[in-house]
Formats: structure tokens, sequence, C-alpha cells
């Protein structure tokens, strides 16, 4: 074996750079196109249900409020799957003003909890979070829309006909025009006393650790929950999104499974070349005693040390087309239009199965040079 080894390496000597070339371009490919991908799925998923809330408890029936249990706050809070729990208090209004009518929902929330799935502290382009009772802040397009300025006195008219008198003391940007238009967001307990909903709540918003695995979670709490509550997850919401990451994703496979199989080939092809450049010395070998399975080890040994060569440049290209992509390809206001990504194990996979690929592809070479025969190939040189 340890001979084998010894002239594999003489002979990748004189022929080693076309297939460390041929092994470096496919690994670099299927890397870059893999983390490309990932980096978009992320990407979309972050700007989709980063920032909002992927498994929400609500009310099984009619009824659009149930009350605060403390007890399964702190059940949640304890959840290991969970990232983010925060507690609000929803209800539709009118904002009235200059004797026009808006129609917006507030939403009353205790800001330490909601900022983990919101990220107030980073959408606010104007003033302060409510922290005092009767203070509100809006969006930034409803804002912009009604002239407003921090400070103003606003008017809401409630469901039951009464008229709360609220502050604005903070002007948020959560990137989606809608909610920027409808949603006015104050303190709980401002919420609790504007719509007299005392010790009630309409819904509990959480995230979790993988949001795919988004479904799965819910239905476990769901198994935990009353029978008047059920849990609503961002996956059943969002059909159309799910089914293009999915397709995404089984493209990013078929592109990689295609890749691997031109490395193959191209791998046996110059090792199969290989054979017949040095079947001279294969023959010398063999007629001085070598035997088959050591010649047979000579082009396996050849297809590890490629293999494995070619792999670790070919991830290290990869991984450096990724960055420059990311960093040179943005969008107008200069942020990355594919943020990067890179997934440790996903790269580890990629390199230990480019090996086993250039290993296995060693194999036809490998049995040909063992079927040499000795004599024949010095007689016809």
């Amino acid at each position: 074996m340890k001979l084998s080894w010894e002239i594999a390496l003489r002979f990748l000597k004189s022929s080693r750079a076309q297939t460390i070339l041929i092994i470096t371009i496919g690994v670099s490919v299927q890397i870059f196109i893999g983390s490309l991908i990932d980096g978009l799925q992320v990407s979309l998923v972050d700007k989709t249900i980063g920032n909002s809330s992927q498994i929400t408890i609500v009310s099984a029936d009619n009824k659009n409020y149930f009350e605060n249990d403390d007890e399964l706050l702190n059940k949640l809070y304890k959840d290991e799957e969970l990232t983010a729990v925060s507690k609000n208090l929803d209800s539709s209004a009118f904002l009235t003003l200059d004797d026009e009518t808006y129609p917006i929902l507030v939403r009353g929330m205790e800001f330490e909890d909601a900022n983990k799935i919101y990220n107030f502290d980073e959408k606010l382009t104007e003033g302060s979070i409510p922290s005092s009772n009767k203070e509100v802040m809006l969006g930034k397009d409803l804002v912009e829309d009604l002239g407003l300025n921090i400070g103003d006195k606003l008017e809401l008219t409630t469901p039951a006909g009464s008229l709360e008198e609220v502050k604005l003391t903070g002007v948020y940007d959560l990137k989606v025009k809608a909610i920027n238009e409808s949603w006015v967001i104050s303190t709980l307990t401002t919420s609790e006393e504007i719509f007299d909903k005392k010790g009630e709540i309409s819904s509990i918003e959480t995230q979790v650790k993988d949001v795919f695995k988004a479904d799965e979670t819910a239905t476990r709490l769901e198994e935990g929950l009353s029978s008047d509550l059920v849990t609503v997850n961002w996956k059943e919401q969002n059909e159309e999104l799910l089914s293009g990451l999915t397709a995404q994703s089984a493209s990013s496979y078929l592109i990689q499974v295609f890749v691997l199989l031109a490395v193959l080939l191209g791998i046996t092809s110059v090792l199969a070349i290989s054979v017949v450049q040095k079947s001279r010395q294969i023959g010398i070998l063999k007629a001085m005693g070598i035997k088959n399975k050591d010649a047979s080890l000579i082009f396996l040994f050849q297809g590890l040390v490629l293999g494995i060569i070619g792999s670790i440049l070919g991830a290290c290209l990869g991984i450096g087309l990724n960055l420059v992509f990311s960093n040179f390809v943005t969008n107008p206001d200069g942020t990355s239009l594919v943020p990067f990504f890179l997934n440790y194990t996903f790269v580890g996979i990629s390199i230990l199965i480019a090996i086993i690929a250039s290993t296995l592809s060693a194999l036809i070479p490998a049995v040909k040079s063992s079927k040499l025969d000795p004599i024949e190939v010095i007689k016809n040189g």
C-alpha cells in the first residue's frame, strides 16, 4: 500500500493540474449556487416573517379576546423552541383629524417583549417609543399622509363610540405600507383603558428557532392549550411563499447533482487517459512483481488526493465568489441584493461528497489498470 501511495504521488506530479481544476470548478460552483440560494431564502424569510409573529395564539371562537393567563405565558417563556413571546391587545378604531376619519388598528403591547419580534428600537425613525399612558406611535406613511408631528394630540373613536385623546410620541417604519398606514401602537395599559378590556388580550405572538418547523411547534403548543384557544402559524398563512422556497431548494439540489455528475465524468475520463499514458510504467511495475490490487490502489489514491486538494480549493473559491457577489451586487440603497450566508455544514458536506465522488470515480481506471497484461504492454510499447 505504501508503494502504491508513493507511485500515485509521483504520477500526480506530471498530470495533476487538469483534474484538480475540474474538481475545483465543480465544488466552487456547487458551493456558490447552494450558498446563494440559501442566502436568498434567509433574506426572503427575514423580510417576510422576520419581524412578525411566526406562531400566534388566538381565541378559537368568535370572541376576539381571551383572559390574560400568566401561567400560560410563563410556560411559553420557558419553551426552548420559542425565541420571543409577546401578548397583545388589538382593536379596530377610527382616527379623527379635521373632521375626517381614518380606519386604524390600535395595538397594545409590552415593548420589552414586542421588541424581540418587531425591533421597534431599530424601526423607530423619529421620537420615542410610548412609555406612559395615552401615548402612541404611528407609521411613517400615515404620519406623512396626515401631516402630523411629534407631540400632536390625536382623537380616537372606539367601537363602543367613546372618544379618547392620545399623544403622538414616535414614528416607526416597518417597511410595509399597509402596516405603516394602519397600526397605531401603544402600551398594553393604554389599550386596556381605551377599549375597557382590563385583564384581557387578543393574541399571544411568538417567534421560533427554526421557522421551517413552525407548524410542528404550533401543533405541539396547541396540545397544551385550553379548548378555547388555537394556534396560527406562518406556514399556513404563506403557502405561496413556502411553495416558492421549496421550489428554490429543489432547483438548487438538481443543479448540484448535475454539477457533481459532470465532475465525476471529468475525473473518470482524465484518470482513464492517465491509465493509457502510464500503461508502460504500470506494465513494468507488474513485471517487477507489483500486484493487481496495488496497481489499482495507485489510481484510487490519485482520486483521493485530487479530491482533497480540489474540494478544498473549490470550497475557498466558492465562498470567495459568494462574498464578492454579496458585496458588489447591491440594491439601489446600497444594501446587498442577496446577503452573504455561509452554512458550514453544507460546505463540509460538499467537500466530503467531492472527496468520495473523486475517489469512486477512480474505480473504473483502477479496474482497467488491474487488467493490463505486462507482457503485451511492454511488447507494444
